[in-house]
């Protein structure tokens, strides 16, 4: 299937505002979760439970998103999945019995899941039509997404009323005009062609996927207790307001988008193994000097510093699983989601037995284990 210029142009804007939404999506109730918390009337342990959901919701949509996307094609699926999310953002903002919620958020993973591989199968079709590179720069636009999301939530948390209702119904809204924007202008696909081959299973990993595997699980780990637990943590161990506290997801948010953006550049002149190195001291040492010093400014800091330092671990650890084979990389990307899965109600576990501090310090624990795998792993 060929494009001309002017379509392809179009068609890597819609795949971007996609990309958009769903950081915009996610950044919007993950910098919330003070809030939430608070109106659903959890403890730590229950809100590990909660974002668990979520976890869950994605790791089980596999088989539902690989059936979806044989009968109906990537499009078609991106425009579902966009579509239900402000639905989510909506039954958000206004529930307050748990089980209740604890449903939503397994339609949140499952949307999510769904959008997130459909979308990124657009831009290798995108990629394999124009033959452009865009995958570093569209991850950076969700980190792009999440950022917007936090400093929405640092300006509307203190006019909103109802607070969630106002904060969540405008994101929403932002979504929806994304949707409206990405539909016409997204790649058409065949949908046999996109489902051709989507029925081999995952498989654990083995052989070089062990190492790719354990990088991408802690990484996921990383990034996704920052995106759950920095409001929190400067929130009950800080000790500031919920406004200021979402700034420690906009620390993180730039950071790692500015890191992405330049990501691909910084990987050809240095190399895969000492991005990682580098990354992981930089962020595990970075974490454990802000949880030791204590105090706002040195938490905004340290949430910096992971966004610089865990930014390249997707990029490089996918691009590295690939050389070994389709399976490798499906073995790999099954890993990352696992811990994604598990991040988040681990610390929530670890912070209700001790403290969120020794739950951050776990967290600083698995950013510096990356340093040690990327030393080991066949690259």
């Amino acid at each position: 299937m060929t494009f001309s210029d002017v379509r392809l142009q179009q068609a890597h804007a819609a795949i971007a505002a996609l990309f958009l939404c769903l950081g915009l999506n996610y950044g919007t109730w993950a910098a919330r979760i003070p809030a939430l918390k608070a109106q659903l009337g959890i403890n730590d342990a229950q809100l590990g439970f909660f974002l668990l959901a979520s976890g869950l919701g994605a790791v089980f949509s596999f088989p539902l998103t690989a059936w979806v996307l044989q009968w109906f094609g990537t499009r078609k699926v991106c425009l579902f999945a966009v579509s239900g999310l402000p639905l989510v953002l909506l039954a958000l903002s206004a529930v307050e019995n748990y089980a209740l919620a604890i449903v939503i958020m397994l339609a949140e993973g499952v949307l999510a899941s769904c959008l997130n591989v459909a979308m990124n199968t657009q831009a290798v079709e995108f990629e394999q039509a124009s033959g452009k590179m865009i995958m570093s720069r569209l991850h950076a636009i969700f980190s792009l997404g999440l950022l917007a999301a936090a400093m929405l939530a640092y300006m509307l948390v203190q006019h909103a009323t109802p607070v969630l209702g106002w904060h969540f119904g405008l994101a929403a809204a932002m979504i929806v005009l994304g949707a409206l924007y990405a539909g016409p202008r997204l790649i058409p696909s065949e949908p046999a062609a996109v489902g051709s081959g989507s029925g081999r299973r995952f498989v654990l990993p083995a052989g070089a996927a062990v190492g790719f595997g354990l990088l991408a699980f802690c990484g996921t780990i990383v990034e996704g207790s920052m995106n759950d637990w920095s409001a929190l943590y400067l929130k009950d161990v800080a000790g500031v307001s919920q406004q200021l506290a979402t700034l420690g997801l906009a620390a993180f948010s730039t950071t790692m988008f500015l890191a992405r953006w330049f990501g691909d550049g910084w990987r050809l002149r240095f190399g895969a193994r000492t991005l990682l190195v580098a990354g992981g001291l930089l962020s595990g040492g970075g974490l454990l000097l802000g949880i030791v010093a204590g105090g706002y400014v040195a938490g905004l800091l340290a949430f910096a510093l992971i966004g610089v330092g865990m930014a390249a671990v997707s990029p490089c650890v996918y691009q590295g699983a690939a050389k070994h084979g389709a399976v490798t990389l499906a073995a790999v990307t099954t890993m990352g989601s696992v811990g994604a899965l598990l991040g988040p109600p681990l610390i929530g576990f670890v912070a209700h037995t001790t403290s969120l501090s020794f739950g951050m310090g776990l967290v600083a624990c698995m950013a510096l284990f990356i340093a040690i795998l990327a030393r080991v792993v066949r690259w």
